[in-house]
Formats: C-alpha cells, structure tokens, sequence
C-alpha cells in the first residue's frame, strides 16, 4: 500500500473517532444540563458575593475596593477576601457559573436557574443584630420568595417546581448574632438566659429553613459557627491578654454549636424528605488557627490586612480613612483582614464541605446532596 493511501485510510479513521467522542461529549453534556442542580444561598459576609455594595452606603462591612478580590478577580467584587469564596469553589465542584449576589443589577430569569446568593455582610437570624444596616435571614427570604415568583412566572410552575425541589440551599448564619451582644447593647440578650438567647438565634434559622421547605426545598447545607472567637477583631479585644480568644464569645458559640444539631434532627425527623449536610466549621477553622504550618499557612492568628495588633483593626482598605498594613503573601495567612479569611482558606473549607468524612460533614456532604434525586 502506497504511504498516501496508508495517510487518507489513517485520516478517515481519525475523524470517525473525532466524531464519537463529539456526539458522546454533547450527550454529557446534555444530560449534565438537563440534571443541572440550582444553588441558593443565605448568610452573611462568609458567603455575600457582593450584596452588602448594592445598598450601603455604610463601609463598616464592604469590601468593594483595593485590596479586596486582589488574589483571583484583580479588582473588588464586594466579597470580604482577596479572592473567591467558600461559595464559589462550591460553585465550582458543582459545574456551576459563579452564583451572582440577588442585588446585582443585570440578574436575569435565565441566571436564577442555576441559583441566587442572597447573603449579606454583617447578617443575622435576628432582626436586632446590626438593626438598619444589614439584610437580615428573613428578609433574604422574602427576597428568595421573589426570585421563586419570578421563576415561576418565566418558566411555569411545574418546571420551576423542578428546580427548587432538586437545589441545594446553602446556609451560614448566626455568628453575628452571638457576638453583636458582646459589642453593643442588646436587649433581647440581656433579657434572657444565654440558653434562650441561643434558642432565639437557631429558632430564627430553622424557621426559614421550614419555609424554603414548603416551598419545594429538600437539600441543605449548614455550618456550624466558625472559631470567631479567636479571630483578631476578637482576640485583641483584652488588651492584657492580647491574642486569646475570647472567652464570652467562646461560650455563646458553645451552646450554639452544641444545640443547632439537634435542632436539624428536629427538622429531618418532622420534614419528609429533608435531607442536611452540617459541617463543623469551629473545628476546621480552630485547627487552622492553632496549627497553621499543617495547613500550608505562615501565621493563623494575625490578619494579613488591617492594622494594630495581629492587624485586628479593620481598617483594610483604608477604611473610615485609616491607614492600613498588606502583607507581603497573602497565601501565608489564614485570615485577610480582622475577621475574614483568605481565599486559600476559604478553598480548603469548601473541600471540607464538598466532600469531608461524616465525622467532619454528615450526615450527607455537599457532593452527595448535588447528586441526591
């Protein structure tokens, strides 16, 4: 056979094949389009991809300038870290666009099919935490009750239904409430036993959670609260004692952390059908803080951004016209500024939560609940 035949014959052989893996790529990707799994979030800065910057003029919780979103975006998106978020690796693991914060502007019907982020820096489950200057839990409701009338009004109700009853629901709130007492005064705290103020705090939560249940939701993800009391906004706070955790906080967050999975028992045992991932943030964040080189950080107790001790002060950014320390490598730290972590850390949480052991996110991790029909 002459060696151009031996080419063509080779060539043909070669198309044929470019051909099957094309038609099996498009019924992948079909098939991923047609299984495609919403994710709809609510909480607070850990997870506001931008909302807080739409509708405060406050900057005591923006992000949405320099050195914010240095890292990945280059720019400020308004997320409170130099990079992505928790969220948006999660996003990631899932096949997902980035989910869009809900206030942003140029949202359309078509974006809302793959989710909303309805987060908002500085949130609570409580209505007096932060009071005018935040969007708190229920209000995030009413704002997803929209977004579902919308859907519905686009799409019809069945094929909205479809979407609601196959998405994840994303929740991280209620370390701004355990701690706002702390800071101001607060006269649901200080008329209550902790115990009831905690009770308070997780019955707010579960109460959203029932309603997004009853509007089709099945699928949803918890973290516990986070070792804030050992973050430098918080440990700097005892001037005698400059780098302790914060003992007043630490107790709160206790009883919290100790009571929300019972709570979500409650609900998987009253709710048909309610399924849950719960990761424990407290222990995945103290770990990092106190053993920062097992985690590929430098230093786990100073912000990288922000200035004072262990730049506890949030002035990153310069702001309330303050001046501001950067650090060098972002990548050494756990945390960016006095209270908020660097995407580095944001992404091996998100590992955590995507696809940690049941010791660590259980009963079902977030992998497992994007695949749950």
């Amino acid at each position: 056979m002459e060696s151009s035949q031996l080419f063509f014959i080779i060539m043909f052989l070669y198309t044929i094949v470019l051909s099957i893996s094309s038609i099996n790529c498009t019924e992948k990707n079909n098939n991923h389009v047609t299984n495609q799994v919403a994710l709809f979030v609510f909480g607070d800065s850990l997870f506001d991809a931008g909302n807080y910057k739409y509708i405060n003029n406050n900057t005591a919780f923006q992000s949405n300038f320099f050195p914010y979103g240095q890292t990945t975006f280059k720019f400020p998106t308004g997320r409170v870290s130099d990079g992505r978020l928790i969220t948006d690796f999660i996003a990631e693991n899932a096949w997902l666009p980035l989910i869009p914060p809900n206030l942003q502007p140029s949202n359309s019907n078509n974006q809302f099919t793959y989710g909303a982020n309805f987060a908002f820096g500085g949130a609570g489950a409580l209505v007096e935490t932060f009071p005018g200057m935040v969007i708190d839990l229920g209000t995030q409701l009413n704002s997803f009750k929209n977004v579902v009338r919308s859907l519905k009004s686009a799409l019809g109700d069945a094929e909205a239904k479809t979407i609601f009853s196959r998405a994840v629901y994303l929740f991280y709130i209620g370390g701004n409430d355990l701690v706002y007492p702390l800071v101001a005064n607060s006269s649901l705290f200080q008329s209550n036993t902790k115990e009831k103020f905690v009770d308070f705090v997780i019955g707010n939560t579960t109460s959203v959670v029932e309603e997004v249940y009853k509007i089709g939701g099945r699928k949803f993800g918890f973290l516990n609260t986070g070792a804030y009391e050992c973050a430098p906004v918080i440990s700097i706070l005892d001037t005698t004692n400059i780098g302790s955790c914060s003992k007043p906080v630490a107790e709160l967050i206790y009883l919290y952390n100790k009571k929300f999975p019972d709570a979500l028992r409650r609900l998987q045992h009253e709710l048909s059908g309610f399924r849950y991932a719960l990761h424990d943030y407290h222990t995945s964040l103290l770990e990092r803080i106190n053993n920062p080189s097992k985690y590929g950080f430098k230093e786990g107790k100073m912000g990288c951004c922000g200035s004072g001790p262990l730049r506890g002060i949030n002035t990153c950014g310069n702001q309330m016209g303050k001046s501001y320390e950067l650090c060098e490598n972002v990548t050494d730290y756990l945390f960016f500024d006095a209270s908020h972590l660097t995407e580095k850390a944001h992404r091996q949480i998100a590992e955590l939560i995507w696809s940690g052991p049941p010791n660590v996110t259980g009963p079902y991790n977030l992998q497992a609940l994007f695949e749950l029909n």
